[in-house]
């Protein structure tokens, strides 16, 4: 028998609860695999010793990561050389990654789409692979003969060996790598403005920059910052390119540090000498960082979301 058409839009009314059903299963996966695995690194940090022997300490890895001379020290210094990377990040590939969508998406623009396959090549690239290729490249006992056959003798220097370099090189190798992402990102943005609203800038008299400016830049503000929140996230969580290029331990004398590396010393292999995990450290690193990634995207979040 036929359900009644009234029977049918009851049951297709938008304020019911089957939607519930869709979100259910990712809902599942991110309680799993995201939210109790940082739950549970809250209370571990919590926690002294290994598997099996652990002992309730309270806060006392968290003193221990601000307060001990060592630790701190360490700590402070990932983090600082992490607002090194990001800024990079920022400045450098968000804005490259800019400019690359502005001339990609002009009207007069041909071969657009050979020039995006281009930028995104490179993200690609497995990170190891890449951070290996690079690491042999500034090599000068292994790029230097070359470089001097082409009289480029002032690109011969140890980059990766050199403290006041090291993240420099490091931040820019991440840099090229990822540059195709906010590029295609910006590009989506900047190809959903509304052609009229650039025609009637076009017979209003207003030049590429005024129109950019006033126009396209406003209405791609909320794309600006989910770009600027994944890049905060991704760079504070930044790993695989330091351990390529230069190790765990950021040589030389820390200079590449990051709060990644240090969270993989301290919580999974053990920093040097001892070489013995404490992932209560690890976890209490995690934490801070969380919380700082916290107190930097909220914000964000609200001053570029929901604007018309």
């Amino acid at each position: 028998m036929q359900p009644s058409l009234r029977h049918r839009k009851t049951s297709l009314n938008p304020g019911g609860g089957y939607w519930i059903w869709y979100l259910l299963p990712a809902i599942l996966m991110y309680s799993i695999f995201m939210a109790y695995p940082m739950l549970d690194s809250i209370r571990l940090s919590l926690y002294a010793g290994t598997t099996g022997s652990r002992e309730y300490i309270g806060t006392a890895n968290y003193v221990r990561l601000f307060t001990d001379p060592v630790v701190s020290a360490r700590f402070w210094g990932a983090f600082k050389n992490t607002w090194v990377f990001f800024a990079f990040h920022m400045l450098v590939q968000n804005v490259l990654g800019m400019l690359f969508a502005v001339i990609l998406t002009n009207r007069t623009m041909r071969g657009r789409q050979f020039y995006q396959t281009i930028i995104f090549i490179p993200c690609t690239i497995a990170v190891m692979v890449s951070g290996y290729l690079f690491r042999l490249l500034l090599n000068p006992q292994f790029a230097g003969p070359t470089l001097r056959s082409m009289g480029l003798n002032a690109l011969v220097h140890p980059w990766l060996g050199d403290p006041k370099s090291a993240l420099s090189v490091v931040s820019l190798v991440s840099v090229w790598q990822w540059v195709g992402i906010p590029t295609m990102m910006f590009v989506a943005g900047l190809q959903s403005v509304s052609e009229d609203l650039l025609e009637a800038a076009d017979i209003e008299g207003c030049n590429s920059w005024q129109t950019f400016r006033h126009i396209r830049l406003p209405l791609i503000m909320p794309v600006i910052g989910m770009i600027a929140i994944l890049t905060f996230v991704s760079n504070f969580n930044a790993f695989d390119i330091v351990y390529a290029m230069t190790g765990p331990n950021g040589p030389p004398n820390y200079s590449t540090d990051l709060i990644g590396s240090l969270f993989y010393r301290y919580g999974v292999a053990g920093e040097h000498p001892i070489g013995i995990p404490e992932p209560g450290v690890g976890a209490a690193i995690a934490t801070s960082v969380f919380v700082m990634l916290l107190i930097g995207v909220l914000p964000t979040l609200k001053a570029t979301q929901g604007k018309e």
